[in-house]
């Protein structure tokens, strides 16, 4: 397969262009740490810093032949574009979590055109934030689903964090059209409320069924300060 060299509109990436930190994959990031830290804040904050972090990935950008100016450039917004939409596609990774926000651009290489396709192909070498919880680490999700064996809660992209029953103590199923785990002191789970939980354990899912590059949790309500709390469910951490 012959290749050859494509240029793009301002080979260097600029001190501008590194300001662009804030580019996001998704909307709500900053809802993301703050309703985290605000989960956490009875309990370590310390614990929180480890879920989110700050790695540099290495991906090759695909600009297609028609986003070519009439020099046959490639504008460095149309390769920032593709980054961005590949990032949301990627989604996550086993090794380091759900993808937040590409926060930085460190370099913006030489492009090469495969003549079959005529795509543009850019090795691009940026900073991006991660999130990816670890056992022991406290965090707040709302709850979803119940069942007489416990309740599924959405915790900012994990969409399935399992609290089981036996890890709520003091707590009993309570049947009916609106089922509820009833606390003997009268605190309730129910649907749309959020609930602050320490991790029991974290497992990463490439595809099973529906579901593909997730991340899914255990959860469990023994230790202090853990129980649902006083915030409506539309502080669900939805990114």
């Amino acid at each position: 397969m012959r290749r050859f060299r494509v240029a793009f509109v301002s080979q260097q990436v600029t001190e501008q262009s590194q300001q662009l930190s804030f580019l996001k994959l998704r909307k709500g990031v900053r809802s993301l740490h703050s309703s985290i830290f605000r989960s956490a804040s009875l309990q370590n904050p310390n614990q929180i810093v480890d879920m989110f972090c700050e790695v540099e990935l290495f991906r090759d950008v695909a600009v297609i032949a028609e986003n070519l100016n009439r020099n046959g450039l490639v504008s460095q917004r149309s390769i920032i574009t593709r980054l961005l939409e590949d990032m949301l596609n990627e989604k996550a990774s086993k090794d380091h979590g759900y993808f937040l926000a590409v926060t930085s651009l460190k370099n913006i290489g030489k492009g090469e055109v495969v003549d079959e396709s005529g795509d543009v192909f850019f090795p691009v070498v940026f900073n991006c934030r991660t999130f990816l919880p670890y056992t022991g680490e406290i965090l707040q999700g709302v709850v979803s689903h119940i069942f007489r064996h416990g309740v599924f809660m959405r915790c900012g992209p994990i969409k399935y964090a399992f609290l089981s029953a036996r890890k709520m103590p003091n707590y009993h199923f309570v049947a009916g059209e609106n089922p509820i785990f009833l606390s003997d002191e009268l605190a309730k789970i129910e649907i749309d409320i959020v609930v602050r939980f320490v991790v029991l354990g974290v497992r990463w899912i490439e595809k099973r069924g529906r579901i593909k590059k997730e991340f899914v949790m255990l959860a469990s309500l023994v230790g202090d300060s853990l129980g649902p709390i006083s915030l409506s469910g539309s502080d669900e951490l939805d990114l």
